[in-house]
């Protein structure tokens, strides 16, 4: 999974701040490492050099493979907020998004083993058939 972090211009983005993100993104989203393919963290102060009750905005995009991005958005009042509350929204998100895929993947697991042995069904009928056809 490929981290990005962009910030605005009002938000001073050192490599400290980028790895402070990543690891908290990492820690939060690790059990999700082969399902997505990149999250894209964008940090924003809103109000610039004014202060207020949510002026941070954090942005977050997930990329699950073959999948359309999730996109969340959460302001608070400093950006450990606002990135605890966009990763929290998008932690809810996967886990929705996630479990209607493996839904859907068990379904037609189970349409397919369905077919598998209604097939081998009626090739027993077709074969106990050609056995009692010779036999007679």
């Amino acid at each position: 999974m490929q981290i990005q972090v962009h910030s605005d211009n009002h938000i001073q983005g050192s490599a400290r701040l980028a790895d402070w993100v990543s690891a908290t993104v990492t820690d939060k989203f690790d059990r999700y490492g082969d399902d997505l393919t990149r999250v894209v963290v964008h940090l924003a102060d809103e109000n610039a050099h004014k202060s207020g009750a949510t002026d941070k905005r954090c942005h977050i995009e997930a990329r699950p493979k073959g999948q359309a991005p999730l996109s969340v958005t959460h302001k608070a009042e400093s950006l450990e907020f606002a990135l605890d509350g966009a990763l929290e929204k998008l932690s809810h998100a996967l886990d929705h998004h996630m479990g209607k895929l493996r839904a859907k993947r068990a379904a037609a697991q189970r349409e397919e083993n369905i077919g598998i042995s209604h097939a081998d069904h009626l090739l027993e009928e077709d074969f106990l058939e050609n056995q009692m056809a010779r036999s007679a």
